[in-house]
């Protein structure tokens, strides 16, 4: 019996599945129909979720924000696009090695670490594997949903050491201790969709919550384009006149890094 090596689960892993002429025999032995993986084959542009033999697009709408959530496939980790836009550098590089690289700037995660953007939990997962604890916030919950269906996502639900928070970061930050974290990850949506997160007010949010010697990452875009250009110059100035002594350049990881 012919036999083909796939992921069902988005990369984590790779199994050998036997092939019949009704189609493809999953590891429950249920058979998926060529016509099922057809219509999955043409269109590489969206992950699914089997059910029943049925396919699911793993796409959201939130009524709160009138946004659609999609995962969206890379060759590692899939990312999410919020109307489109994706929330990862996926030219040249994946989501894995991005968020590598956002953690690496402000090695190392010890302590109690703040993640101001869940998103898909990327971070706070990379975090939490040397931090003592991390404290995420996301604004919607559509976007839990969604990451309930990425396995790339479960330890966001799994590990004890990830403490979730719902709500805009803007108004959470305001009820976090003074000086309660070593380390802050800030990597909000684009400007355009989240201008609040990158005023002036915000910064000294988080300088107030950051230890002493404490580190920020603040992941701002592409710093070799002409808006990224523009917008490091004013997130840069921003910090300092929050109180950041020092703020950094982090061209790899596509933003900057502060000290208090």
């Amino acid at each position: 019996m012919a036999s083909v090596s796939v992921s069902l689960n988005l990369e984590i892993s790779v199994l050998e599945l036997s092939l019949t002429e009704s189609g493809v025999i999953l590891p429950n032995d249920s058979i998926l129909a060529w016509e099922v993986v057809t219509a999955v084959s043409q269109n590489e542009n969206a992950c699914y979720l089997l059910d029943d033999g049925r396919l699911q697009k793993i796409q959201f709408f939130s009524e709160t924000l009138n946004r659609v959530y999609t995962l969206y496939p890379t060759e590692k980790a899939p990312t999410m696009l919020i109307s489109g836009i994706p929330m990862h550098r996926i030219k040249g590089v994946n989501p894995v090695q991005d968020t590598i690289e956002k953690v690496k700037s402000i090695a190392p995660l010890t302590g109690k670490v703040l993640d101001t953007a869940t998103g898909l939990g990327y971070t706070a997962i990379a975090a939490a594997e040397t931090a003592e604890s991390v404290t995420t916030i996301e604004l919607d919950p559509t976007v839990l949903e969604l990451c309930r269906l990425n396995p790339w996502s479960q330890a966001l639900f799994d590990n004890p050491r990830i403490d979730q928070r719902i709500g805009d970061a803007w108004d959470v930050i305001e009820t976090l201790p003074d000086e309660s974290y070593s380390r802050i990850l800030h990597d909000p949506p684009t400007l355009s969709l989240a201008g609040h997160l990158y005023s002036a007010d915000f910064y000294r949010e988080l300088y107030r919550v950051l230890r002493y010697n404490g580190r920020l990452f603040h992941y701002i875009g592409d710093p070799h384009s002409k808006s990224g250009k523009n917008t490091t110059r004013g997130v840069m100035k921003r910090l300092q006149e929050a109180g950041f002594g020092r703020v950094t350049p982090k061209p790899k990881a596509f933003g900057v890094a502060a000290y208090k």
